[in-house]
């Protein structure tokens, strides 16, 4: 369509075009919290291409349009993730922006079913998003559990932080709220935390390794080369874990 004079038998075209990848998604639950459901969270994709056509998503234009009455059988795969499920006596600090939220939903709820029956150790939460009117997802959900006795609560030694970088003049992003929050995070790594980092690859990850390279460097009076090697060692003991996508 965008290139009419283009005149390609139809066999060689099917011959040409790849077929359809999986799609995959981080899981956003926890089975211990929902016995037998596995819960998503999905970006729906839409863009104008140059010619001024809008293209969507399959996959993610597909689910969207399902009605919670339909009974759908989907084909599934799972696989192993890159961000191995944290015992519940490690604390944690995890930064999730936008959909990178997803698998620490699934790691606080598992959390709050273990807090009722043994302590757990304390979890500081990132999220960052445009706006938070429009782009705060599973807000309920994170304000409950920063709530007095929840699991992202002050006084159970962790906190819940938010960036909505739309919603003033100045942008305001997750790596600003590390910043801000320097001496809690240093606090809890020196405790023996471990880092989660998860979301977009474009900018992200790096934004949020240099805010914790200057927190490790002020801390410690050190260089930022030496902070830098501080958080390779973390790394390498499996301490620092980041998961993106483009």
């Amino acid at each position: 369509e965008d290139f009419p004079s283009v005149q390609i038998p139809f066999d060689w075209l099917v011959q040409l075009v790849p077929s359809l990848k999986p799609r995959d998604f981080s899981i956003s639950s926890s089975p211990l919290a929902h016995p037998g459901q596995v819960h998503l969270t999905v970006s729906i994709v839409s863009w104008i291409t140059p010619y001024k056509r809008t293209r969507r998503g399959l996959c993610s234009s597909w689910l969207a349009s399902l009605t919670p009455e339909q009974e759908i059988n989907i084909p599934v795969w799972f696989h192993k993730g890159s961000l191995p499920a944290p015992p519940q006596s490690l604390p944690l600090i995890l930064v999730g922006p936008g959909t990178g939220c997803a698998p620490f939903r699934g790691f606080i709820a598992e959390r709050a079913v273990q807090a009722q029956s043994s302590s757990i150790a304390p979890v500081m939460f990132f999220f960052g998003c445009r706006n938070k009117d429009t782009d705060f997802l599973y807000c309920d959900f994170w304000e409950s559990h920063a709530r007095e006795g929840g699991m992202l609560s002050e006084d159970k030694g962790g906190g819940f932080y938010t960036a909505f970088s739309r919603d003033q003049p100045k942008k305001v992003y997750v790596q600003h709220k590390i910043r801000e929050t320097s001496k809690k995070v240093w606090d809890l790594l020196c405790d023996g935390a471990s880092i989660y980092v998860a979301g977009s690859s474009t900018k992200m990850p790096s934004d949020v390794l240099s805010a914790l390279e200057e927190i490790v460097s002020e801390e410690t009076g050190g260089s930022k080369e030496v902070a830098s090697r501080w958080l390779k060692a973390l790394e390498k003991a499996g301490r620092y874990n980041v998961e993106a996508w483009s």
